[in-house]
């Protein structure tokens, strides 16, 4: 990347701060400090950081930085956040300076000001009619055209048609009406793909689903200077792919450098890409894995609340109480009135099994902020946990109506309702989930689960099958009870050396399965391998010495083996093997 390439990158740093979209700003003005270590740079990623009011993250990025001691404005900064803004005060940032000095907001000024009066109608209002459609393209109606005028004096500024298509999606939002403010943002993104900001509210709310995500950045029109933002865009969104995909785009984004004054920089260790890597190692079951990164990066930026949020799930997946105490205390005492905070607190008591302070600790949260799903899932899952399945439900439809493009609702009501019994009702529900997301393996696990529970069992191995061919990574630990659910499948379909072969494969990723023993056994035993099959229950009781099933066909074998090869009839020996 050439230096007159970072130059436009700054401008559209201080447009988006002009404009008020202070999280384009900080994205942006993080990838231009990344690239260049420029004290300038670092001291304008504060500045965004200081007016996005992320007051904490702000000091300590100054605070890290070893030219604070040396430059006045670094000390300047740091002293009015400790001044102004003392640990326990609920800070409030109007910069009227930097707001009147500014040419470009003039325009942008008034109907921002009905934003931060919360007044939505009038804002609306003030913006005057237009209408959008499905796919983000805009109508204006009426005279208002002056409203969208763009500015082409500046290089690199942020059309104010986004901005204002921003504006009226965070109306609609805030409004209750999502479907309007899903499509504004998306003729947010497409009027201009640097207005991150909109991305960032289609994303982090999950008003797409998968393939609309993916459409969405394939219709976006890049700059050939801006590949780099397509590539680190198409990392924020679902990562699903097969690893060497994922992989790929990761390496290509840690290559993206930059030579400034005869230093190379480049993204390969930016906060926001190794975030972006945790949250896939999560999505992909190698909790410890990214536990270790998150880990990482909390040491370097303990503010980074995206990073916060993976590290939270990747500890409760391991079980690390303590990590999660003490990361509830430092988020509950540094941002009470974020949603983030109290879903920690419930996260802690949800890992120590306390699920009633878990309920109060994720209802907290929704209350703080509605649209933070992870609260609204923990609060359905609290409930599910002492199988208090109406309030699991309601807690899940919630989410399901809030967050259309999440398909963990749906995946979990219709666990719930298989937990019932409830077939038919379950298989709908993960019918649903997979057209939000058919790319997530857990869903074709689902699937293929109630499809054995229903004796279908041809179309379980199928989903099983399908549920394999879509882990991104290869097979581990957690992969275990899939392909054990192959293997029963298979041998209810008397595909025997099928069957076997999945049952060993289970056996190279646990070797402390019951299930897996038992049903290894048992299928030698259909297969008249006696010994083979005596050898496998003794390694099953091993495990559970009193276990009924494995018990009893033991004996079975014993005698048929005494017998030299006499088969007990077939309806004597029934599976009763409970499927994971």
């Amino acid at each position: 990347m050439r230096e007159e390439e970072i130059e436009k990158l700054r401008g559209v740093v201080r447009d988006c701060v002009s404009k008020h979209l202070y999280s384009s700003a900080i994205f942006f003005a993080d990838k231009v400090a990344a690239f260049t270590s420029d004290p300038a740079d670092i001291y304008m990623q504060a500045q965004a950081l200081f007016l996005g009011r992320h007051y904490r993250r702000a000091f300590h990025l100054l605070n890290a930085s070893q030219i604070v001691l040396r430059d006045l404005r670094f000390r300047y900064l740091a002293a009015k956040y400790c001044i102004k803004y003392p640990r326990q005060s609920r800070p409030v940032c109007v910069a009227f300076e930097t707001l009147l000095t500014m040419s470009s907001v003039l325009t942008f000024f008034p109907m921002n000001m009905q934003e931060e009066l919360k007044e939505w109608d009038q804002c609306l209002l003030m913006l005057g009619d237009a209408k959008v459609d499905e796919h983000g393209n805009v109508n204006i109606t009426k005279d208002c055209s002056v409203m969208y005028l763009d500015k082409d004096g500046e290089d690199r500024e942020i059309n104010i048609s986004s901005a204002i298509c921003f504006l009226r999606g965070k109306a609609y939002e805030a409004l209750e009406n999502r479907a309007q403010a899903r499509q504004w943002y998306k003729a947010a993104v497409k009027a201009d793909p640097l207005c991150y900001e909109a991305l960032e509210r289609l994303i982090e709310n999950h008003m797409l689903t998968c393939e609309e995500e993916m459409s969405l950045l394939s219709s976006l029109q890049f700059a050939p200077e801006d590949g780099w933002i397509s590539s680190f865009y198409s990392c924020l969104i679902k990562k699903y792919d097969k690893e060497n995909v994922v992989e790929a785009k990761f390496r290509e984004l840690e290559q993206e450098g930059c030579n400034i004054k005869s230093s190379e920089q480049s993204l390969a260790n930016n906060t926001d890409l190794l975030a972006c890597k945790a949250e896939y190692y999560h999505q992909c079951g190698e909790y410890q894995k990214c536990f270790e990164l998150t880990s990482v990066l909390l040491e370097k930026d303990p503010f980074h609340l995206k990073c916060t949020l993976v590290h939270l799930a990747a500890a409760m997946e391991l079980g690390h109480s303590n990590e999660l105490y003490l990361m509830a205390c430092n988020l509950v005492k540094d941002y009470p009135q974020k949603a983030l905070s109290w879903f920690a607190v419930g996260c802690y008591y949800y890992c120590i099994k306390k699920f009633d302070q878990a309920r109060r600790y994720f209802s907290k949260a929704t209350n703080l902020d509605g649209t933070f799903p992870p609260a609204w899932i923990g609060y359905g899952n609290a409930y599910a946990a002492q199988e208090e399945g109406d309030q699991a439900m309601s807690a899940y439809r919630t989410a399901a109506r809030l967050f259309p493009g999440c398909h963990l609702p749906a995946l979990y009501i219709g666990m719930e309702y298989m937990r019932t019994h409830s077939f038919k009702l379950a298989e709908q529900f993960f019918m649903q989930a997979k057209t939000i997301c058919p790319s997530d393996p857990h869903v074709y696990n689902e699937l293929g689960v109630v499809a054995h529970h229903m004796k279908e069992y041809k179309k379980a191995v199928r989903w099983f099958e399908k549920t394999l061919a879509h882990i991104p990574s290869s097979l581990s630990e957690m992969w275990e009870p899939t392909v054990v659910n192959l293997a029963h499948s298979l041998r209810k379909l008397k595909r025997y050396h099928e069957a076997i072969t999945y049952y060993e494969k289970a056996l190279a990723l646990s070797t402390r399965s019951l299930s897996t023993y038992a049903g290894l056994a048992y299928t030698y035993h259909l297969q008249d391998n006696f010994t083979a099959a005596i050898t496998y229950y003794h390694k099953a009781l091993w495990l559970k010495p009193d276990d009924q099933f494995c018990t009893e066909m033991l004996t079975l074998a014993l005698v048929d083996e005494c017998r030299h090869g006499v088969e007990p009839k077939t309806d004597t020996r029934q599976n009763n093997l409970f499927l994971y």
